[in-house]
């Protein structure tokens, strides 16, 4: 028999549970213990996970011992967990994004490096059967030369998301707004699809060389949030590409979020987990097998007005693969570079919005 890994969640927020309940599905991984300060929280989870519940994340890691920890604080405060357990010797699979600025996700990884440890990231979207196969395609040069890469993230948060008492809505912890929290996996995605259609990309490479953005609150009582609400970027790709990216939290109801992937070869175009196009000038004999294995509606809101609509199970594959990647030597594709890519990308987006100019990608 194989090891059982167990394992820690710092920061037992909502997030948390999808988490919890994906690693209640992998046989070898053992939730023993999370750490929050609220005790009733705490004891909640607790009890609805079978673990112990620590007030303290510090005392959390030297008494219940993990093999890895899942950090779930919020984001502008992964840095330091991080730093804890890797002075213990203790893995760590983090939460989006990694850190909120790039400086600080630098650090994450060097720290990891230093120390020994493993760091990884979450984006679950990675491990979605249909992106998946559009990330073939484009690594195939199905699409040939690539044109545009597009992601669209309309989604609704109600004024009680940003409530006073709340850590979403500011910069200190939250680093920016729709499109640092929510449509960051978008982004992530989008990057990600592109670099496989990209030919000769270096792996450590953004495939975005630079971009240009505004940003706006629109949906929220200006005073109630410090960040944007609504933002819409134009990139520019490395090989000559365009595309556009909206983030928003201010478009009531809220809708499925969408990507776009095209090029002189073919589109393919994804709404949630609906593949709504999938058309190539050179049809391969599975093409229609294809369509018809990712036809249906996307069942779930995705997270469209309610951040918890989401399925757990693409998690369970994101932990799986962080915990085959402890393993063995085989990589993981979000190892700690591979999940920076993405807060570069969205920290060039606020800087143009700041400055009102085409800002780079930091490499």
């Amino acid at each position: 028999m194989g090891k059982t890994y167990r394992a820690a969640i710092i920061g037992v927020g909502a997030i948390a549970d999808i988490h919890a309940m994906a690693m209640g599905d992998l046989d070898d991984v053992d939730l023993v213990a999370g750490s929050c300060r609220t005790e009733a929280k705490g004891r909640t989870f607790a009890e609805r996970f079978d673990c112990r519940w620590y007030r303290d994340y510090q005392e959390l890691l030297d008494e219940a011992r993990p093999d890895f920890v899942c950090i779930a604080t919020p984001s502008g405060f992964h840095l330091e967990p991080l730093e804890a357990c890797a002075r213990r010797g203790i893995h760590v699979l983090c939460e989006k994004p990694l850190e909120i600025t790039v400086a600080r996700v630098d650090r994450m990884i060097q720290v990891a490096r230093e120390s020994g440890i493993r760091l990884g990231g979450i984006f679950p979207q990675r491990f979605n059967p249909v992106l998946r196969e559009v990330h073939g395609a484009a690594s195939q040069g199905r699409f040939g030369d690539l044109a545009v890469v597009n992601a669209y993230v309309p989604w609704w948060r109600d004024d009680a998301y940003y409530a006073p008492d709340r850590w979403q809505g500011t910069l200190a912890l939250d680093g920016g707004g729709a499109m640092m929290n929510q449509s960051i996996h978008g982004v992530d995605a989008a990057q990600w699809l592109a670099s496989a259609g990209i030919p000769g990309l270096p792996t450590e490479a953004n495939p975005v060389r630079e971009i240009f953005a505004f940003t706006a609150k629109r949906g929220h009582d200006p005073d109630l949030i410090e960040v944007e609400d609504t933002a819409v970027a134009v990139m520019r790709f490395r090989n000559g590409a365009l595309g556009q990216i909206l983030g928003a939290t201010s478009m009531f109801p809220g809708s499925l979020k969408r990507l776009q992937l095209a090029g002189r070869g073919g589109t393919a175009e994804v709404l949630e987990d609906e593949l709504v196009t999938w058309a190539f000038s050179e049809e391969q004999s599975g093409d229609d097998g294809v369509r018809r294995r990712f036809s249906e509606e996307t069942a779930s809101g995705g997270g469209a007005a309610d951040p918890m609509a989401i399925d757990y199970s693409l998690h369970t594959g994101n932990i799986r693969g962080f915990v085959d990647w402890l393993e063995g030597d085989e990589g993981f594709m979000l190892d700690g570079s591979e999940s920076r890519k993405a807060v570069a990308i969205i920290e060039a987006i606020y800087e143009s919005a700041r400055t009102g100019r085409v800002a780079a990608v930091q490499t």
